[in-house]
Parts: C-alpha cells; structure tokens; sequence
C-alpha cells in the first residue's frame, strides 16, 4: 500500500483496528509519511521522516517513491501494489520498471475524489503553476494502471471520462467504534459550529471565515470552533483576533477530543471546494450532529 498518509507510531486504535481488519486477509507492507522526525516504521510500515521546511517534504516525497517502491518490490515480491491516487499510482509504475525482475506486481489506483485538486487547491500559488503537467501524469497512471478502484459513483464518472472502466467500484474501510460506541448527547446549550479539517485552500477556510463575518454579529451568543493546521492558518488567526469571544481555534485533537467538541457544537462545517470521502461527516452523523456541506463530489 502506497500513500503520502502521515502516520505516528503506535497507531490510534481506530487505525490499528483498520490494519488488524486488513491483515487478516493479506500480508502488507505501507509505504508512507511520518509524522514526526522519529518515526522510521515498523514491520508493516516504512514511513519516511519529514523535513523540516515543509514545502520540500512534499516533493520529497514524491520524487523517491519510485525508488522506495522498487526496494519494497525486490525485497517483498509483492502480488499487488494499492496506490492512493494517481500520483502515487505512477510512482509505483516508474518503481515496478526500476525493480525489473520477471515478477512484476500489478497496480491498483484508487480514486477517492477529484485528483485534479492536488495542483489547485492545495498549498501556495505556486503548485497552481505544475497542474498541467500533475492533470498528464495523473491521467498517464489511470490509463496505464492495472486496475482503478473508485469510492463513489462520482469518481467513477471521472475516471470513465478518461476512457477508463473502474475494476471496482465501493467504499474504503472506515472504523469508527469509538464515534458510534458512547450514545449521543443532548445539544449543548451555546450555538456552536464546529470545522475539522486541515486548513488548506479546497476546505474553504476563506469561505468559512467570511461567512462567520457576516453571522457572528447576528447572533452574540454563538461561537465558532477551529480545528486544524495548515497554509490557511493566517485567515484564522485574524479571525480570532477580530472575534475573541465568538472564534475558538486549536490546531489538532486527540480522538476522544474530536467527540468531546463535537458533542460541545450543533452542527459541523464542511464547505469544501472538493472532497472525496469525508470521514469527519461519517464521525459527526454518529454524535447526532448536523451537517452543512457544500455540494461537490
């Protein structure tokens, strides 16, 4: 398994219930990102330790993961290579020829939403500047892919525009006992919406912080929880400045903090400019939390 995922060891329970689940039906070895600079992996997992300016890890990133691919397949003979997008897709496809050998894995890109916003709406201005090039390798690693999984019928539509038909079409595992376990609670008193999410320009934050702009005023006694990290923080950060008491912001939380603020709010925010498979919707639904999202795949 192949993704730019960032994981910190030991997992969370609710992930490493996801690859207990996983490894009863497969032997597996994921090739990732850490999160911190001590994470080096484990049996099941080689996770490549972040940079310090962040703007490089990315590319980083990227531009060895053929290679790291090729090791893994001389070392492993894997049967199946999952890739979690297309970038990583042909990574994995430029790391299958590196490796050589007569027993080649097959490749499998799953598409999760709109790949095409990995150059837009993500990051600074600048990625904007590689899309055309990212939208031809993306559709370089669909079409050359052995098989394409998609996680809803709006990727499927997606990929068929490429003249592709899906292998597979049905939703990633998601395990979320520890938001459907506890019964939900009783709305808090205070008016409160909550955004989870990392802050990066397809969430929508400057969507969000307008609009905020606009309701606080009208209604003193509601506030506004923030939840993440990410390129979009300087709009937070003057929005909390300008609105102390109406704007509350916390860069990350725990899982049993993320249930404690969303049994604290009435509803979640979601006004993405694009999404795949949202979990944090999947999450607020089992606290009896609405929902307002906006209308993308």
């Amino acid at each position: 398994m192949v993704g730019r995922t960032r994981y910190r060891l030991p997992l969370e329970r609710g992930l490493e219930k996801k690859f207990e689940a996983l490894g009863r039906h497969f032997d597996m070895r994921v090739v990732a990102s850490g999160r911190d600079r001590e994470a080096r992996g484990d049996a099941t997992f080689s996770l490549q330790r972040p940079w310090g300016v962040r703007a490089i890890d990315g590319p980083r990133f990227y531009a060895t993961l053929p290679v790291r691919v090729a090791r893994e397949i001389r070392r492993l003979r894997p049967d199946a290579i999952v890739a979690q997008s297309p970038y990583e897709g042909l990574a994995a496809l430029v790391g299958r020829r590196l490796a050589g050998g007569k027993r080649c894995p097959r490749i499998i890109v799953e598409i999760h939403g709109d790949w095409r916003t990995f150059a837009r709406l993500y990051g600074g201005a600048s990625r904007r500047l590689i899309a055309p090039l990212a939208d031809r390798c993306a559709t370089e690693a669909v079409r050359r892919a052995d098989g394409v999984r998609t996680l809803s019928g709006f990727a499927t539509g997606l990929v068929r525009s490429m003249g592709v038909e899906p292998s597979g079409v049905f939703t990633t595992y998601t395990e979320l006992t520890a938001f459907s376990g506890p019964p939900p609670v009783s709305l808090p008193e205070r008016p409160t919406a909550i955004s989870i999410g990392v802050l990066e320009p397809y969430k929508n934050v400057d969507g969000i912080v307008a609009a905020w702009r606009l309701a606080a005023p009208r209604v003193p006694g509601a506030l506004l929880r923030l939840v993440g990290d990410g390129p979009s923080h300087g709009l937070v950060e003057c929005l909390v400045a300008d609105l102390p008491g109406q704007t509350d912001w916390v860069r990350r939380l725990t899982t049993p903090d993320v249930i404690a603020a969303l049994d604290d709010s009435w509803t979640l925010l979601l006004p993405s400019r694009s999404e795949g498979t949202p979990r944090v919707v999947l999450e607020a639904l089992c606290r009896g939390r609405a929902v307002v999202g906006g209308r993308v795949g």
